[in-house]
């Protein structure tokens, strides 16, 4: 397992977010956020002993720095006295006691982006090179990062069933996490796309100039 410079900022990141966060969810006896904690642990292993076979780029090592970030500063920031997972930013649909657009809501749309992301870059070792996304190739990935979503609510199932009040939500909480999930899905499509199509015209340019010299 060898770190290399570049990615030492992001292992020391996570490492002192999962520290503090963790500390704080045993020290309350927050059984919700120690099973989230214990399982951005496991992922976080998982990365480092493959990632030099994975070769995930920075920006992806980021984003899922990000996620886990944000999931585990919803649980322990207060705004107003109000825990910041429960903050409504836009007062947009209230179903019940559910509301678009909480900020639960904006986790799930950077953290299945971000899954999104690992998708196709794990996917895309394994196509011929050069290949573009394409619609089918974006659907799939799209539909996979969903999947990881639902996998996600799976999991929430779980912490109810061990944490009762652990404030995970209900039906509608669940419908609007799996939209929330969908459209970070489709954003990452979008913007791996456009990265596609920036790095194919860059390296038309440079045969341009090759060619021309």
């Amino acid at each position: 397992m060898v770190i290399k410079k570049n990615e030492v900022p992001v292992f020391l990141v996570n490492l002192v977010y999962i520290l503090v966060f963790g500390s704080l969810s045993v020290g309350r006896k927050d059984y919700e956020f120690v099973i989230y904690a214990l399982v951005i642990i496991v992922f976080a292993v998982l990365i480092l002993l493959t990632q030099r076979k994975v070769e995930f780029p920075l920006s992806v090592l980021w984003g899922l720095t990000l996620w886990g970030f944000v999931h585990m500063a919803g649980g322990y920031i207060f705004l107003g006295g109000t825990r910041l997972y429960d903050v409504v930013f836009v007062h947009l649909v209230k179903v019940e006691n559910d509301e678009i657009l909480r900020y639960d809501q904006i986790v799930h749309v950077i953290g299945f982006g971000v899954a999104t992301l690992v998708c196709y870059h794990l996917l895309s070792r394994h196509l011929p090179k050069g290949v573009r996304p394409g619609v089918t190739l974006s659907a799939l990935v799209a539909l996979m990062g969903m999947g990881l979503g639902a996998l996600n609510e799976v999991i929430e199932l779980g912490v109810v069933l061990v944490a009762p009040q652990s404030g995970v939500g209900g039906y509608y909480n669940t419908g609007f996490d799996l939209v929330s999930n969908a459209v970070g899905a489709t954003l990452a499509v979008v913007w791996i796309n456009l990265q596609v199509a920036s790095r194919k015209k860059r390296e038309h340019t440079d045969e341009a100039h090759q060619q021309g010299s």
